[in-house]
């Protein structure tokens, strides 16, 4: 079985407005709403979508987007995150959705670009490599701002926040998506042993990663082809980039 969680919750204050960050519109739809379309066109049979700065107006989005298109609203839950204290923590507010069955994806409602062929592409990578997690990576030619993938000899080593990253490390290309295929046991446990020794004193769900891998499971990056497709939107600029590039895929 293959699930699907979406991050929604941030108010997104780099946009400059009072509406939340995933319910601004791309091409007449809310960020979030392609999210969700591409969860489900990767095969996701449920989905859960993580809410936190105005979640009513986010759930409110998306119904209002599916009823505008004439289609039947997917089998979507939401569960709150009350306070924003990092990806981990986010993900952790779905455990009890996650369970311990088959494999979820982990998206973000703000990277509306990102097609259904090629989360299907790397939920395939990831079951024919029987990995306990695979990360969705991209290769930029400017990677500030990005975590980073750090490889070793025996593969995916771990993701370094461009915070907590070294000079050496922050002149690696290769970088993290947001966007994951974990399997849900791993994952539960992995999320209980996650802590928040950073600089930002959050939980990073990238921390996951290493913990998995010193579980004894096979842990691995895919790159996507298309690196636009990983570009999330933070600013009113971003989001017109976004609709451009959308709109140029006709």
């Amino acid at each position: 079985m293959l699930k699907a969680v979406i991050l929604a919750a941030g108010k997104g204050t780099r946009m400059k407005s009072d509406k939340p960050k995933v319910a601004h519109f791309v091409m007449g739809r809310p960020m979030v709403y392609y999210s969700i379309e591409a969860a489900k066109q990767a095969g996701a049979q449920e989905i859960c979508v993580i809410v936190g700065y105005q979640a009513g107006m986010v759930k409110e989005a998306v119904s209002e987007a599916y009823h505008d298109a004439g289609e039947c609203l997917p089998s979507v839950s939401y569960v709150l995150q009350e306070e924003q204290l990092g990806t981990g923590h986010a993900v952790k507010c779905a455990a009890e959705f996650i369970g311990t069955e088959g494999n979820i994806m982990i998206l973000c409602g703000d990277t509306p670009l990102v097609t259904g062929q090629t989360l299907k592409k790397a939920v395939a990578a990831h079951e024919q490599r029987k990995n306990g997690v695979t990360v969705i990576s991209a290769i930029l030619q400017e990677p500030f701002g990005y975590g980073r993938i750090i490889r070793s000899a025996a593969g995916l080593q771990k993701i370094v926040e461009e915070k907590d990253a070294s000079k050496q490390e922050k002149l690696v290309h290769e970088v993290n998506s947001g966007m994951y295929i974990f399997r849900c046991d791993a994952l539960s446990e992995a999320l209980f042993r996650i802590s928040n020794h950073n600089a930002q004193g959050e939980y990073y769900l990238p921390d996951t990663i290493e913990i998995i891998r010193n579980m004894g499971l096979p842990v691995d990056a895919v790159p996507l082809e298309d690196a636009d497709e990983i570009k999330g939107v933070n600013t009113p600029e971003q989001l017109a980039e976004a609709e451009n590039i959308m709109r140029q895929r006709g």
